[in-house]
């Protein structure tokens, strides 16, 4: 019960902080892609608070620790391998967050904010996700 309500209150947190710093607001984040034009640095401070925020996370508590709080362990990537499907997958990314100016955490703090902006993106990447797999599945080869 205390893991969902930590989980819960760090959602608040972080869905907060995301309005606070106006990631939810695509003309914003736009503004910041868009460094040839009229560049927006502002959410530049954003991302390097975040990063000094995790490094000194991990540097104080994750890698002295063997296990969060209320959970087991902790659940980091085990692939550390870079290959052409993470690349494309981050490729893609970029341009679709550069296109349309949401990621998939701010999109669905948006829902509140702007829903029909943040519904639109939400479905087509529901819908990009989809696709995938059904391609994935697709060029699987088949188990004897």
């Amino acid at each position: 019960m205390l893991k969902n309500i930590v989980a819960l209150l760090s959602g608040i947190i972080f869905s907060l902080g995301l309005v606070v710093a106006q990631m939810v607001n695509p003309a914003k984040v736009l503004g910041f892609l868009d460094i040839a034009g009229d560049w927006d640095p502002s959410l530049a401070l954003v991302m390097a608070a975040a990063l000094l925020t995790l490094g000194l996370l991990q540097h104080f508590y994750i890698f002295k620790r063997t296990a969060p709080l209320y959970d087991e362990r902790f659940h980091l990537p085990k692939n550390d391998v870079i290959d052409k499907r993470l690349l494309l997958g981050a490729a893609m990314f970029g341009l679709g967050w550069g296109i349309i100016g949401f990621c998939p955490g701010p999109a669905l703090v948006a829902l509140s904010l702007k829903p029909l902006p943040a519904l639109l993106f939400i479905n087509a990447m529901g819908l990009g996700i989809h696709l995938y797999g059904w391609y994935r599945r697709s060029t699987a080869p088949a188990n004897p």
